[in-house]
């Protein structure tokens, strides 16, 4: 029988992440800990539980518009104008998608095309480079440095830039990195951008998690951005919704209908009672994100305490719920470290070579984790540093 199976997919690596999740599952041990999920620990609030069930007990089990429930799209175009000072018209700009996920497949799909190349800096999500491909595109990966706190350079994007480069991919706050970028730097960016005529896609969906006491810029609030910028964010990572499997992208018109024009294809519409959940999040979850980003800020200090007690270098992230510690001093590959700190103290981390080759020689640490649990995680760190230094 002949390989039923496309090349192209079989060639194609599985994800550096979902590895170590594997191997924690196959270990089975009742002494392990992990630091490895993205996840927040948080219940999505009872209030928008309460909203997805009582969809679900008036029927309320029908496909909605392909784009999203109208209401929806409204209160995602009042959030984003309120938080981000970005104006949507709901209508026309808003799709809602399943998870942000399926909004950066949209996107890339929707606007490039075979021979087009793709600006991604790394350290990053382990799914943007697939994506790229998938859709035809050539990606281009740019290192970012821990000395720039893992911010995109103007000098470096200008450096990667090709005739055949139509889009830029950031990520702010950063996965696995917790970097975030300013207004002054998105602005750097942005004068390269339009002056190559560029377009950007932006995965915001860390945007409410941020910890300087400044609220989260869009590039797409930078002026003349908005025409060129695609906005995928969610309700994933703010809310705790991640099992509600909800998202959604704001762009430009053109851009939005070709997206919407796969969306109706692929998938019809995100799930109706999640869609109506979401709605009471847009309205009414706004303490609840204050709470969650409050709590995740008394973890993230400890660990950085932690760290600098360990005098293990680590970047002071200051968004998202992630820290990347340099383990360089150990002398071992990420891989090696992970493997060794699982297989030794039963402890699960990410390697940082899972999100690129600039990753190699860190390691990613989720604080989506209770105290206790990053209390004895990091006991556990100490006493591996201290037999292999």
């Amino acid at each position: 029988m002949r390989n039923p199976l496309n090349s192209f997919i079989e060639a194609m690596p599985s994800s550096g992440i979902r590895k170590f999740f594997d191997l924690v599952a196959e270990m089975k041990s009742p002494d392990m800990v992990s630091l490895g999920v993205g996840e927040p620990d948080f219940d999505t609030p009872w209030h928008i539980r309460e909203e997805g069930i009582y969809a679900l007990t008036k029927g309320r089990t029908y496909y909605t518009g392909n784009a999203g429930l109208k209401e929806l799209r409204r209160e995602i175009a009042g959030f984003l104008n309120r938080h981000y000072d970005l104006s949507y018209d709901p209508l026309h700009e808003i799709i809602v998608t399943v998870g942000g996920s399926e909004a950066i497949d949209l996107c890339f799909r929707a606007m490039l095309e075979p021979g087009d190349e793709v600006i991604i800096p790394e350290p990053c999500f382990v799914s943007y480079k697939p994506c790229a491909v998938l859709a035809g595109a050539t990606p281009v990966t740019i290192d970012l440095k821990a000395e720039n706190n893992f911010v995109l350079k103007p000098q470096e994007l200008e450096a990667a830039i090709t005739p055949r480069t139509k889009l830029l991919f950031i990520s702010y706050p950063n996965n696995p990195t917790g970097a975030i970028a300013t207004r002054e730097d998105l602005k750097a960016i942005a004068e390269v951008v339009m002056k190559h005529d560029l377009f950007v896609l932006s995965d915001e969906i860390y945007s409410e998690l941020t910890y300087t006491g400044e609220k989260h810029v869009s590039i797409a609030s930078i002026p003349g951005m908005r025409e060129r910028t695609v906005v995928v964010n969610g309700f994933s990572k703010a809310f705790a919704m991640t099992g509600w499997r909800l998202g959604y992208a704001a762009a430009p018109a053109l851009i939005a209908a070709q997206m919407l024009k796969i969306h109706q294809y692929a998938i019809m519409c995100a799930p109706t009672n999640s869609q109506y959940a979401a709605i009471e999040a847009m309205k009414n979850g706004d303490e609840d994100i204050a709470y969650m980003r409050s709590e995740y800020d008394v973890r993230r200090k400890y660990l950085l305490d932690r760290f600098a007690q360990l005098g293990i270098p680590c970047f002071e992230a200051r968004g998202a719920f992630y820290l990347f510690p340099c383990i360089k001093q150990f002398g071992m590959t990420s891989e090696e470290f992970a493997q060794r700190l699982l297989d030794e103290q039963k402890l699960a981390v990410v390697p940082g070579s899972a999100f690129g080759d600039s990753g190699e020689g860190f390691v990613r640490i989720s604080y989506a984790y209770s105290l206790k649990s990053l209390k004895k995680a990091m006991d556990r760190i100490e006493a591996f540093a201290g037999s292999h230094r």
